[in-house]
This record gives C-alpha cells, sequence and structure tokens, in this order.
C-alpha cells in the first residue's frame, strides 16, 4: 500500500529573506525567516495541494534545523526521512528582491548537512511506500549525495514509483561560478552536462527551464538541447517558458517549442521570481499524480507559479487547494495577485497551521483588575502570572487545545515562558477599560511593535462597541481596529477580535450580529471572534450566521466569562457548545480572582495558589468539554 504520494530529495536550508525590496542586498536591514531548497519548497508545495509528500535530507543539530523540522511538520509534510546530522550546519541563503529581473542571492552551504546525504540514509521501505520520488539537481553535483539519489531512484522503479526530476541548475553549487554569483542561473559546463546526461535515464518526468535544458543537453540551442535528452531518457519533457508558459513533450521533440502540449496562462504582474519553479512543479505533480493530460497538469502549474511570481518568499506564496481551486475558478481580477484582498484572504485563512478545534483557554492577560487589588505592585502582579502559567501547563499537561491570554506589560515573564509550550497564545493590546478604544503604548502609534511578537502570539483586542454608538465613536473605534487588523496581517499574526456591547447599552438577539457584520463591511476579518454568552439560541445562530456568511474558514469563537460563578458558565457552555463553531472557552477570573486577592496579601502561598487555579481549570475544561460531548450526541 502507497501512503505516500511523492518524497522529494535534496536540498533544506533557511531562507533569510530581505524584508525591502528594490535596494542592493548591501543595503537591506531585516530579513524574513523561511524554509528554502527546491526539494524542500515542493514538499511544502504539493502538501498544501492535498498531496501526502515527504522529504529526505539532512539538517543541523541545532535551531534552524528544528525550524525547518517544525515548519515541516506544520505544512503537513511526512518527515520520517529528515535526518539530522550532529557534525554540519543548516544550511543558509541570503537573498533579496532588486526587481523582477535581479535577485541578489548568496549560499551559505560549505560542508553542510543536506550535503552530506548518503546512502544509508535511504530507506527501502520508506521509498516503497511512495508513489513517486522526485530529485533536484544539485544533489547530483557530489558523489556522496549523487549515490543516495540514485539509490532511491532504482528503488522506487523497483517498487512502482514514479520518478522526476527538476533540473534545478544553480552553477555555483556546481563549482562553476563564485560565491557572489548566486544568482546566476546559467554558465555552460561540459562536466555537468555530462554527468546530468547520465542519470536521465532513471526519469519518467524531466522538468527544467530553456536553461536547465541547455546544461542538460549541451546545446544553447533549445531544440537541439531537448533533442540530446531525448536521445538518453524517454521522460516526458517540461520545458518552463517564462512569461510565455510552459510546455511538454511526451515523444520526439518537435522544430519547434509551440508544438508542444500546453497549458492556459495566467496575467500576473512578476514581483519576485525567487521559488517560481517550485511552485510550478508542486502544481505540476498535483495534475501528473491525479492522472490530468498535460494541459490541465501544465494549468495547475502555471497558476501555482502565478502565486509564486506574485508574493513575497518562496514556500509562504505557494496557493492552498482550496484557493488555487478558487483562483482557476474566477480568474485574474488584478495582475498583483498579493494586493488581491479576495485572494489574499482565502490564502491567509486556508493556509494557517495549527489544529485548534478545541479552545480551553484560561485568560490571565488582565490588568487593572489586578492592579486594584490590595497588596498589588508590579513585581508582584508578574510572578502571580506565571503561577498562572504554571496552573495552565499543569493541566494541559502536554495536550492539544489548551491556550492562554497573558498580557506583555505585567505579565512579560509568563508570555515569553509560553513559547514553544504548545500552548495557544493569545496577547491584548487594548488599554484596559478603554472607550473609544486606545491600544497598550508599547505598540507605537504605527504599531510597528508588533514586528517584535513572537510568531506564535495572537493578537488579541477588546472594543466596547454598540450598533447605536454615535458616528464620532464608531468611526474612531473601527479605524483603530481595522489599522490593528492589518498591521497584524502584516506581521504574519493572527487576529482575535473581543466585542462586548452589553457593557455599553442593552442588547437583544441581533445585537452581536450587526456588529460582526459591521467589521467584516470595514475589511475586519478576525482569525478568531470572543464574544459574550448568548442568551438565546436565536442570539448565538444570528452570530453565527453573520460570520459564515462573509468568511467560512474562520477559526471560529471562544466564549469569555465576565467573572461569571461556574455554575452561570456551565449554563452558557452548555448553550454555546451546541454550536459547532464555538471552539470552547477564555476565562480568567472565575478561574484566578480568589487566588490573586488571596496572594496578593500574602494568605496563599504559591503552592495553594497554583493548586486552586489548577483544579478550577481543570473543572471548567472538564465541563466544555462535557457540554461538546453532550452537543455531539444530539
Amino acid at each position: 500500500m502507497k501512503h505516500l504520494d511523492v518524497i522529494t530529495i535534496g536540498r533544506a536550508g533557511v531562507d533569510l529573506y530581505g524584508t525591502q525590496v528594490g535596494g542592493r542586498l548591501e543595503d537591506m536591514g531585516s530579513f524574513d525567516k523561511y524554509i528554502g531548497g527546491s526539494p524542500t519548497n515542493i514538499a511544502c508545495g504539493t502538501a498544501r495541494l492535498g498531496l501526502k509528500s515527504a522529504l529526505i535530507t539532512r539538517v543541523g543539530d541545532e535551531h534552524m534545523g528544528r525550524f525547518i523540522r517544525e515548519q515541516l511538520v506544520r505544512e503537513g509534510v511526512n518527515v520520517e526521512g529528515v535526518k539530522t546530522d550532529p557534525e554540519r550546519l543548516t544550511a543558509l541563503v541570503i537573498l533579496g528582491i532588486r526587481d523582477e529581473e535581479q535577485f541578489p542571492l548568496i549560499f551559505y552551504r560549505e560542508n553542510c548537512a543536506d550535503m552530506a546525504l548518503c546512502e544509508d540514509d535511504i530507506d527501502e521501505d520508506f521509498i516503497a511506500s511512495s508513489r513517486s520520488v522526485l530529485a533536484t539537481g544539485t544533489h547530483l553535483s557530489n558523489v556522496k549525495t549523487e549515490a543516495a539519489v540514485i539509490k532511491a531512484l532504482k528503488l522506487a522503479r523497483k517498487h512502482g514509483a514514479q520518478t522526476a526530476l527538476d533540473i534545478d541548475y544553480r552553477p555555483n553549487l556546481w563549482g562553476v561560478a563564485g560565491h557572489g554569483d548566486g544568482e546566476s542561473r546559467f554558465v555552460e559546463s561540459a562536466k555537468v552536462t555530462e554527468k546530468l546526461l547520465s542519470t536521465l535515464h532513471y526519469f519518467d518526468l524531466i522538468v527544467g527551464t530553456e536553461e536547465e535544458f541547455h546544461i542538460a543537453g549541451g546545446s544553447t540551442n533549445t531544440i537541439e538541447a531537448l533533442r540530446a535528452v531525448r536521445k538518453v531518457s524517454g521522460a516526458t519533457l517540461v520545458c518552463k517558458r517564462g512569461a510565455a508558459g510552459a510546455v511538454a513533450f511526451e515523444g520526439e521533440i518537435p522544430d519547434s517549442l509551440d508544438e508542444g502540449q500546453t497549458g492556459p496562462g495566467f496575467p500576473i504582474e512578476v514581483f519576485n521570481v525567487l521559488g517560481a519553479g517550485d511552485g510550478f512543479f508542486s502544481g505540476l505533480m498535483k495534475g501528473w499524480l491525479d492522472g490530468e493530460d498535460w494541459p490541465t497538469a501544465l494549468k495547475y502549474a502555471n497558476a501555482c507559479g502565478a502565486f509564486a511570481v506574485s508574493r513575497h518568499g518562496c514556500t509562504p506564496a505557494y496557493p492552498s487547494l482550496t484557493e488555487l481551486e478558487f483562483f482557476l475558478d474566477r480568474g485574474v481580477i488584478r495582475p498583483d495577485l498579493r494586493n488581491d484582498a479576495q485572494l489574499e484572504q482565502i490564502h491567509w485563512s486556508t493556509n494557517r497551521h495549527g489544529d485548534w478545534s478545541t479552545m480551553r483557554v484560561f485568560a490571565f492577560d488582565h490588568r487593572m483588575q489586578l492592579e486594584a487589588m490590595e497588596g498589588y505592585s508590579l513585581e508582584k502582579g508578574g510572578a502571580f502570572k506565571e503561577l498562572c502559567l504554571r496552573a495552565a501547563q499543569q493541566v494541559q499537561n502536554g495536550q492539544s487545545g489548551y491556550g492562554i491570554l497573558c498580557d506583555n506589560r505585567i505579565g512579560r515573564a509568563a508570555l515569553h515562558a509560553a513559547s514553544g509550550s504548545g500552548l495557544w497564545v493569545g496577547r491584548p493590546t487594548e488599554w484596559p477599560g478603554s472607550r473609544p478604544l486606545t491600544l497598550e503604548p508599547e505598540l507605537g502609534s504605527d504599531f510597528g511593535g508588533l514586528n517584535q511578537w513572537a510568531k506564535e502570539n495572537v493578537v488579541k483586542v477588546l472594543c466596547f462597541c454598540h450598533p447605536e454608538d454615535d458616528a464620532e465613536m464608531q468611526a474612531k473605534q473601527e479605524d483603530t481596529v481595522k489599522r490593528l487588523f492589518e498591521a497584524s496581517r502584516r506581521n504574519r499574526l493572527e487576529f482575535l477580535l473581543e466585542v462586548i456591547p452589553s457593557k455599553v447599552a442593552p442588547v437583544d438577539d441581533e445585537t452581536t450580529a450587526k456588529l460582526i457584520r459591521r467589521f467584516y463591511e470595514i475589511g475586519v476579518y478576525p482569525d478568531w471572534w470572543k464574544l459574550e454568552p448568548m442568551t438565546s439560541d436565536a442570539g448565538w445562530q444570528n452570530a453565527i450566521n453573520a460570520i459564515e456568511e462573509n468568511d467560512p474558514y474562520t477559526r471560529g469563537i471562544v466564549v469569555l466569562g465576565l467573572d461569571a460563578p461556574e455554575d452561570e458558565l456551565r449554563a452558557s457552555f452548555e448553550v454555546a457548545a451546541s454550536y459547532k463553531l464555538v471552539k470552547g472557552f477564555a476565562v480568567g477570573r472565575t478561574i484566578f480572582g480568589d487566588a490573586a486577592r488571596a496572594w496578593m496579601k500574602g494568605d496563599m502561598d504559591d503552592a495553594a495558589a497554583i493548586a486552586q487555579m489548577a483544579e478550577r481549570y481543570t473543572r471548567l475544561c472538564n465541563i466544555w468539554d462535557a457540554a461538546r460531548a453532550k452537543a455531539d450526541l444530539n
């Protein structure tokens, strides 16, 4: 039985991508960090399209190696074949975007981990489990890595798997160009041509640009080069032609590239050509392995390549299957796809990571309430929030579906300690109790402070608002929320919007739904909604309808507690849990209120405070889980 669709083999590194666009690499001042390397990109690109993908490579036993492994898991890529090399560092690439033609690039790959891949890293049972194996050209440049690739290809043939090659020619990785020529895509080399021609018979599909077929076939005449490749390989040859699309040749090579099989192209703006070929190959593999004809497979490939050239980064640019299908159905609305708001919303929301289908959140982001307690000081407040975190982790105990809300002003130590714990971490931005909405000063007037946030932090903002607010109040609050939302997206941070209309004016079954619709109208698409308990089924249904009409991909809703007694929360949970869009709760003072008051005055020690909060948090988790289980039975 084949439980994998594709295994890719070869490079795995970290791309440090210049954030600034239009200047020299020398002048770039900040960088975004992504995973990179053609096989790694294609493994992620195919996984996003619904294929079961895996990667065979090596990474270092250090932070960057762990980053690659963790990100692969988040992308849904099988990492059984990713080996940790105890002696070598993970490869790095520093690169940038100068313009649509220039992309300065430096490879840091001297004795890197992935170039230590060897035959012992190739497991026959693992290869046998896949429908296809895809190799890239760089790992044919070294005797040791070539032996590993050839072993994998032979095993693939033995076990009935299809084989594919991305020629992926990087002259300086073959030693025929200098370190400063990372962006070079073609340097003639008889030695490289000889090596490629000696391996092409192992493949059923070979993909490259015209320049890459030039090096593979030993001629700068594309037709002659393709014919030279055809002499040694019966593979389907797919030649990428940039803006002219791509062509596939299954048999003899005709006199003109225009006579090959083609798929429709897409008129889009070229913003970043880096990684476009890996996006292209991801779409091509989807079509090929699904048994589509070549024009259809090339349509998928061209579309995925279009996404890549229009966005920053390589892997982050690739589409989900939902996004690809939407794009092919709707077509191009504007050529700069990264600025197509509807498309970008689908891209963002269908490529989020993590399963948060259950949300049991201990909220201790309170500031004003703690500051009002007898015995409070900033130092004691911070220490108490560390106790809250310890209680949360005790209840979590390595399980999924647990989270915290914690601020940075009082709870900085707890907030930072929660990083990497497996907890969902929400972080407030509002100044407590403010109306009109005012934000914490640390964010800055331009919200530039968000660029210092850990990427796993979720931006949370509480807005006291009501549909009957006067025009001035409404405009001020909506402007703040929208600017914060846009800044969150710009910094690749998820966004939670909490609304509490009952603290402003009387509410009915339509109040919350009206607020939700209004925020969508102004272009705010929260990943999460945090809502107060509804007093009726109609209120819940109206709110949920308002969300689903505007955003079918939302993460969902969490119910807030408002310091309600446990019995009241039980009743509200039983109502809320009957709606699938409600994923859980975010409750604070019901859990920590009594402990905080006693601890601040010195009437309770650390252990007792932790124990009481853990007990109350556990009870609320059990109440929620029971309510959800009851709802599922009904």
